[in-house]
C-alpha cells in the first residue's frame, strides 16, 4: 500500500493491542462521518492520552482527569462554535468558502501541486448534487497515463464498456432497460440434470429448442420499446445479433457497481423478467456515444434522468498514483458535501486549536482543585497540533508556535501559521484563504475527548489465554 492517508495506513494494520484499536475506531469513524481530519483526530487521541499518563504518574485519579477533560472539552467546542462562520446565504461568498475547504484539505495529499484545478473540480461536482450528500452520483473512473493535470470533470456517466458488434456507436433520446439476466443461449440451465440423445438429430433440436426459447426472450425484451439494453450479465452472439437487427445497442457484462449507478443515474430500475413491459421503470438520457480516453474506447451517457450525475476522470502516471489521487479527491468530495449540509467554516493552520487552547485555559482558572490541572493537560493537546504542523513542514516548531500563542492570547484570533513562506510566519488565515469545515474540526474534539476518556477508564488489559488442545 502507498499512501499517505491516515485512515486508509491505519486499516491496513493488523493490530493486537486494544488502545491502538480504539484510535483505529475513531479514524474509520472520522472517515465515514465527515472523511477528512482522520490524521488529526488520531494525533489530539493520542496526544491526550500521553498528557493523561502524566497526570496518572503524578497520583492523580483518572476519574478527575476524565472530569477535568468533559469541562475542557465543552469549553473548546463552545469556542469552536463562537469561531464558526456561515457564508450560505451568499452565492459567490459560499463557492469561495468551499474552494479553499478544498484547497486545504488537498494540500495535505498527492494531489497538492494541482489543488487549485482539483479544488474548482470537486466544488463542481459536489455543488451539481443540489444538496445531497450521496457521493454515488459522482463516479470516478482511473485510467493510467497522461499526468494527473490531465484530470476533468465530465457532465455525464460514464461506464468502461463496448457496444455491441454492428450496432450504432451514437444513439440520441436513449430509453435504457437495465437487467440483470442470463443471455447465453448453449447451456441448459437445470443444475444436475444429464441429457442423453441418441442422435446428433436430436442434439440439433435441442440447440434449436434453445435458440427459439433466447429469440422469445429477445422479443419480450424488445416489447418495452427500447433501444439501449445494459445487462449485468454476459450477452451471447445470437441474442446479440437480433438486439443488431432490431437496431438497438446492447452493453454486456457492465460490472455490479456500474449497473447500480447506471439505473440510480438514468432513473430507471434493474429488472429480471420482462413479462409486464408497462411495470418496468425505463432509464432515459439524452444522448448515448462512444468516448476515447487515453487508448481506450467508453461509452457516455448524458443528459441522465438525474442531472447531478457526473463523471471524474483520472489521469496519472502509475496505478499506485491514480488509487491515492482517487483517496485525496474522496477526502475533498466527502467534506464538501458535509459542508453543504452544515454551511459554517472555520479557520484551519493551527488557528482553530490555539484560540479552543486559549478558551479551556480561561475555563481552567474557574475550576477549583485537582481538575484544573487536567483541564490545563487539554490545552496542552490542542497546542500540540500547530505544533506538529509546523514540524511536518520542516519548520521551527517551538519558535512559530511560541509567537502563534501570543498572537491568539492577545486577541488577533484569526492569526494561523504560514506554512509555505521560507521560514513560516504568523498570518491572518482569512488572507491566506486556509478554511476548514467546522463539522470536521468539532467531530475531531468530540471524538478525540470520547476516545481518550474511554481509554483513561481502564484499569487493566486482561488476555486470555488461547485455549489448549487436547492431545487425542
Amino acid at each position: 500500500m502507498v499512501t499517505n492517508d491516515g485512515a486508509t495506513i491505519l486499516k491496513s494494520i493488523a493490530l493486537d493491542n486494544a488502545a491502538a484499536k480504539v484510535l483505529v475506531n475513531i479514524s474509520k469513524v472520522q472517515d465515514d462521518e465527515v472523511g477528512d481530519g482522520t490524521t488529526s483526530v488520531t494525533v489530539l487521541a493520542a496526544e491526550l492520552l500521553r498528557e493523561a499518563e502524566t497526570l496518572v504518574n503524578r497520583k492523580i485519579h483518572p476519574q478527575t482527569i476524565i472530569e477535568g477533560y468533559r469541562i475542557a472539552s465543552a469549553a473548546a467546542l463552545s469556542a469552536l462554535e463562537k469561531l464558526a462562520v456561515d457564508n450560505s446565504k451568499s452565492k459567490e461568498l459560499f463557492r469561495k468558502d468551499l474552494i479553499a475547504i478544498a484547497r486545504t484539505t488537498l494540500s495535505s495529499k498527492v494531489l497538492s501541486q494541482d489543488r487549485d484545478q482539483f479544488s474548482n473540480l470537486a466544488v463542481d461536482a459536489v455543488l451539481r448534487m443540489q444538496g445531497s450528500t450521496d457521493l454515488s452520483h459522482i463516479q470516478v473512473i482511473k485510467k493510467a497515463g497522461g499526468k494527473l493535470s490531465d484530470s476533468y470533470l465530465d457532465e455525464g456517466f460514464i461506464l468502461d464498456k463496448k457496444f455491441g458488434i454492428n450496432q450504432p456507436k451514437r444513439l440520441e433520446n436513449a430509453k435504457i432497460l437495465v437487467a440483470n439476466t442470463s443471455m447465453d443461449t448453449d447451456k441448459i440451465k437445470i443444475f444436475g440434470a444429464k441429457v442423453k440423445v441418441d442422435s446428433t438429430g436430436k442434439l440439433a433440436e435441442l440447440e434449436k429448442a434453445e435458440r427459439e426459447k433466447m429469440k422469445q426472450k429477445v422479443d419480450r425484451i424488445k416489447a418495452h420499446g427500447i433501444n439501449c439494453f445494459v445487462n449485468r450479465q454476459l450477452i451471447y452472439n445470437w441474442p446479440e445479433q437480433l438486439f443488431s437487427d432490431a437496431g438497438i445497442a446492447s452493453i454486456e457484462h457492465a460490472d455490479f457497481d456500474g449497473v447500480e449507478r447506471l439505473a440510480l443515474v438514468t432513473g430507471g430500475e434493474i429488472t429480471s423478467t420482462f413479462d409486464n413491459p408497462e411495470h418496468v421503470k425505463l432509464g432515459h438520457c439524452d444522448l448515448i456515444e462512444e468516448v476515447i480516453i487515453g487508448e481506450d474506447s467508453l461509452i457516455r451517457f448524458s443528459g441522465c434522468a438525474a442531472g447531478k450525475a457526473c463523471t471524474i476522470v483520472l489521469r496519472g502516471a502509475t496505478e499506485q498514483l491514480l488509487d491515492e489521487a482517487e483517496r485525496s479527491l474522496h477526502d475533498a468530495l466527502a467534506v464538501l458535501s458535509q459542508t453543504i449540509g452544515e454551511p459554517r467554516v472555520t479557520l484551519g493552520g493551527g488557528c482553530a486549536e490555539m484560540n479552543m487552547a486559549k478558551a479551556v485555559d480561561q475555563a481552567a482558572q474557574n475550576v477549583a482543585g485537582k481538575k484544573a490541572i487536567a483541564v490545563d493537560s487539554f490545552a496542552k493537546a490542542l497546542r500540540q497540533l500547530p505544533t506538529i504542523l509546523a514540524d511536518n513542514a520542516g519548520l521551527d516548531s517551538s519558535d512559530l508556535v511560541t509567537r502563534l500563542r501570543s498572537a491568539v492570547y492577545s486577541g488577533m484570533t484569526s492569526s494561523g501559521l504560514d506554512l509555505l513562506t521560507p521560514g513560516g510566519g504568523i498570518v491572518d488565515m482569512r488572507d491566506l484563504g486556509v478554511v476548514e469545515s467546522y463539522k470536521l474540526k468539532r467531530a475531531v474534539v468530540s471524538s478525540a475527548s470520547e476516545a481518550a476518556e474511554l481509554l483513561l477508564r481502564v484499569d487493566n488489559i486482561i488476555r486470555a489465554a488461547p485455549r489448549r488442545r487436547e492431545r487425542m
